[in-house]
């Protein structure tokens, strides 16, 4: 295990920069997600870190020592990619142990590292096989494993799971989830995929257009967004415009259209600061339909269902409220709202949290 330091790295392309001034650290036996949309610098840093890339500017430090200038087989890194990369007419053992061959390893040790890289991913026995024998899903095990026999200071990760279908993509995650936790080895995640990054995460970094918007844990990040990018690219969110009609010492009272005044808790709004208008954001699993009265502590107001999309156990309506529209995912009990049905949108306040408006 090795913890991984970025001080103030940047990489340019010509005219183009793909990362912006970043400090970045990666602690040790820790998960982390590089989370973004396509260009937004994340494979571009695991590309640095790897040594793939150099930086235009900046440190790469692993476990205490500066690698800018280090080539990537000195760096001792595991890396697992996309396309798993397997050579197709070599045995798995073959492509298991062949980063083992450049490191002086006995053919007898060789052997017993690959058996025991194939009981960490729970494929033990397939050592003669082919990589064309084996399904998708084992294939980037072996891939894995591949990565792993080297006992790697650091793993990187890029997209390893994008060439998979849905159903098996979310068998793997917990899977490769499960092999970091055997091996705590430093893994460094890139993907687009904001419920693979919630799901395996120790700690997730969202970056936009080559900068750093927010670092935290996935609740935190998912929860209390600090802008409103990170709102939006972290699920399906409602952002409106508000304005700050009171504050407590421990409560802040909006201004909210179409609800009325809301008041919530303060801590849901620390990055508002002390501005006088903000928006709030309101996830779409957080707004509730009912044909009901609201419950105690929570807002409602009227609204009109003008789409559904169902999706089994849960739709998400399309609500009209006034001239906004808004966006509810709940539970299906019994069968959904139907197009046109006239609801009560129930928002409990201390489910939303503010930002300040953006320059």
């Amino acid at each position: 295990m090795a913890r991984v330091e970025l001080k103030q790295i940047t990489k340019s392309f010509g005219s183009f920069k793909a990362v912006h001034e970043s400090d970045v650290l990666f602690e040790e036996g820790s998960f982390t997600t590089l989370l973004g949309p396509s260009g937004c610098g994340k494979t571009t840093i695991l590309r640095m870190v790897s040594g793939l890339e150099s930086p235009t500017s900046g440190d790469i430090m692993i476990g205490g020592k500066r690698i800018n200038d280090v080539p990537i087989h000195k760096r001792n890194l595991g890396l697992v990619f996309q396309n798993y990369a397997l050579f197709p007419h070599r045995t798995i053992a073959e492509n298991i142990a062949f980063g083992l061959k450049y490191r002086g390893v006995s053919k007898a040790d060789a052997a017993q590292k690959v058996k025991d890289a194939l009981e960490i991913v729970r494929l033990p026995g397939v050592e003669d096989r082919y990589p064309s024998q084996l399904s998708g899903g084992q294939q980037q095990r072996i891939a894995m494993a591949r990565a792993i026999v080297i006992e790697p200071d650091v793993l990187l990760l890029d997209e390893p799971l994008s060439a998979l279908d849905a159903n098996l993509r979310e068998d793997m995650r917990v899977e490769l989830k499960a092999i970091q936790h055997r091996i705590g080895v430093t893994s460094i995640f890139v993907t687009h995929d904001q419920s693979e990054a919630l799901a395996m995460s120790d700690r997730i970094i969202v970056m936009s257009a080559g900068r750093i918007e927010q670092v935290g844990a996935p609740e935190e990040v998912y929860n209390n967004p600090a802008s409103e990018f990170v709102a939006n690219f972290l699920g399906a969110s409602n952002i409106v415009a508000v304005d700050v009609k009171g504050r407590g010492a421990d409560d802040v009272t909006l201004e909210v259209p179409h609800f009325g005044a809301v008041t919530l808790h303060a801590n849901r709004a620390v990055n508002l600061g002390d501005a006088a208008k903000g928006k709030l954001v309101i996830r779409a699993e957080k707004l509730h339909l009912s044909d009901g009265a609201a419950p105690e502590g929570a807002v409602s107001t009227k609204g009109v269902v003008e789409a559904v999309d169902y999706q089994g156990q849960l739709a998400r309506y399309f609500v009209r409220i006034g001239d906004v529209q808004f966006q509810a995912m709940n539970m299906i009990d019994g069968a959904p709202f139907a197009q046109g049905a006239e609801v009560s949108v129930v928002l409990n306040p201390d489910d939303c949290s503010v930002l300040a408006n953006e320059a």
